[in-house]
């Protein structure tokens, strides 16, 4: 059995910059693992701007932000293998692999990086009434389409959810030739970022309707046309607001789920809230020498923060290689828990191990409804160090808060870190 002293899983921008990142910290020996024809991941079909201004300056397109990262990966002479899949990963770290060349091999890590990505929400979850004419898709699905296989999924489209990709597909089906009717979200506010609204909604007059979801779908042989309704609080629709659209097209920006399976076979923790791995403030799962980053972690907004949280994941798997691979060393018993609360869903990490921690820690976390004119606050046990005041804060929008380790360790007794939302 071959043996490598970092395996990353994924070759998407999280796999190459935590692959990147390792390497830098002197590890020669790294694998990346992807079953696509080639590395980048998703990013190769996100044609738009946009990527880049934080980490690289400049405005970029996707598959120019990660041809960044694929360079840097070919100058270290990172090795990588492509059209694989990993079939398994065990508790101790024996990642189980399959392509066409070589059959099924079986790799012994010292250290993984689950870099995996998220996958759309189908229809199948949705429970919408009506026939499966052709003519549905997922969002993703018909970016790909578009952009990579050079195919026009309609000309007459409405977007379910208010995800990221659906209003991106909204402008880009508009520069098409197609005309898009609508954008319906059944929650009472957008699942995407406000820029994306504004550029891809606003600025190409396309209506987007809140509290409204699909709830006919017409059409046995191809689609042809939607009705979709109000809802109220329970999210069940309000007679008398039903509205017909004539369309051929419906595409699904529903949501995003990580791809974890891996992860639960290898025996990884998981958060019921982001479904995603519970990591600590090196990013490592409660399996010893796994780490995860990116959107098998959580789902990110802006792809500048999955790369720097996956060069977070690479340092800190490197340096697990060199300083504890091999040796009985646990880590200390001294832990401090990070709770979210009132209006903050969840936190990554979700505890410290304090003698670990970093001289700063970036805690990321999402609201769980739109706040206007609150206050994230931090509290050390019962006591508020932090209170910090922000005109508007939406689920679609990751928020962040900054832990620095002299202030945790100045305080005595701490166990508990606990982030919440605040009105005043």
């Amino acid at each position: 059995m071959k043996s490598y002293d970092v395996i990353i899983v994924g070759g998407g921008p999280a796999g190459l910059a935590a692959a990147i990142s390792a390497k830098k910290e002197g590890i020669d020996s790294i694998l990346i693992i992807e079953r696509d024809n080639q590395l980048g991941g998703i990013l190769n079909q996100c044609i738009h701007n946009g990527f880049g201004l934080h980490t690289f300056k400049e405005e970029l397109t996707g598959p120019e932000y990660a041809d960044r990262f694929i360079q840097q990966a070919a100058e270290l002479n990172i090795e990588y293998k492509l059209h694989t899949m990993v079939c398994d990963i065990s508790h101790d770290k024996v990642v189980t692999v399959m392509n066409r060349e070589d059959g099924m091999v079986m790799y012994q890590a010292k250290a993984v990086v689950l870099a995996m990505g998220c996958r759309e929400r189908p229809r199948g979850a949705l429970n919408i009434p009506g026939y499966r004419p052709a003519g549905i898709y997922s969002a993703g699905t018909a970016q790909r389409l578009v952009n990579i296989e050079g195919f026009m999924p309609g000309k007459k489209v409405v977007i379910l959810g208010s995800g990221d990709i659906g209003l991106i597909m909204a402008r880009r089906m508009t520069f098409e030739g197609a005309k898009v009717q609508c954008v319906a979200e059944v929650m009472p506010y957008s699942g995407g970022l406000k820029r994306n609204i504004v550029q891809c909604l606003d600025d190409y007059d396309i209506p987007l309707y809140l509290s409204h979801t699909v709830i006919d779908i017409e059409g046995r042989d191809r689609l042809t046309g939607v009705v979709i309704a109000e809802v109220g609080p329970d999210r069940k629709p309000i007679p008398g607001t039903e509205m017909h659209y004539d369309c051929d097209t419906l595409l699904l920006s529903v949501g995003l789920i990580p791809e974890n399976e891996l992860s639960k076979k290898a025996e990884v923790e998981m958060s019921p809230i982001t479904n995603g791995p519970i990591v600590d403030e090196s990013l490592e799962t409660n399996v010893e020498g796994i780490f995860a980053c990116g959107n098998v972690l959580h789902v990110h907004d802006l792809v500048d923060y999955v790369s720097e949280e996956a060069a977070l994941a690479g340092k800190n798997a490197a340096q697990y290689v060199k300083e504890r691979y091999g040796k009985d060393v646990k880590k200390s018993d001294n832990v401090i828990d990070i709770k979210a609360t009132d209006g903050a869903r969840y936190t990554v990490p979700t505890s410290i191990h304090l003698d670990n921690m970093a001289d700063l820690l970036t805690v990321r976390f999402r609201v769980g409804s739109v706040f206007k004119d609150s206050y994230i606050s931090v509290y050390f046990n019962d006591e508020r160090v932090q209170h910090r005041k922000k005109q508007v804060m939406a689920p679609g929008e990751m928020e962040q808060i900054i832990l620095k380790k002299k202030a945790l360790e100045d305080y005595d007794g701490l166990k508990t870190i606990t982030v919440k939302i605040e009105e005043e």
